[in-house]
């Protein structure tokens, strides 16, 4: 990451950026008038919501191409692995956010049970969005010059 252009670390930047909204403004980390928490926003929740949102921005830069692209024959094209991606922002969203606000977890819990079994089982959630996240952009950057992003 010490040798990447100014590029990259806009694209960073503004993915952090994107990937804050997303995440905090939908489970109420971020107040806004859109949507009212119905329990309190933890402690917690605030690092995991911005380390997720930097390590989703650096994930998304280390796919932004360098220098020009070198011809290079391939019979398939391998397109980018972003599930790890994906999957560890969405962890983090169901992290962070209010356990009896998710639709899903109260249609399969309750409301009692969503606090009784989902709110405890939220940080183990968190711990592992931003292990996923961590493991993923690490396994990136190693293989970053053998798997280019084809043209």
């Amino acid at each position: 990451m010490r040798t990447w252009p100014a590029r990259r670390w806009v694209v960073a930047a503004a993915v952090t950026a994107i990937a804050a909204i997303v995440i905090g403004v939908p489970t109420g980390v971020v107040q806004t008038p859109f949507y009212t928490r119905m329990t309190p926003v933890l402690w917690w929740n605030y690092p995991v919501w911005l380390v997720s949102s930097v390590l989703e921005g650096l994930l998304v830069a280390s796919y932004v191409r360098i220098g020009p692209a070198e011809a290079r024959e391939t019979s398939t094209p391998e397109r980018p692995r972003t599930a790890r991606a994906l999957g560890a922002g969405l962890l983090s969203a169901f992290a962070v956010g209010c356990p009896i606000c998710n639709k899903l977890v109260v249609l399969a819990l309750g409301v009692s049970g969503a606090l009784a079994y989902f709110a405890p089982v939220q940080p183990v959630l968190a711990l592992a969005s931003v292990a996923l996240l961590v493991h993923a952009l690490m396994r990136r950057l190693r293989t970053e010059k053998v798997c280019e992003v084809p043209s």
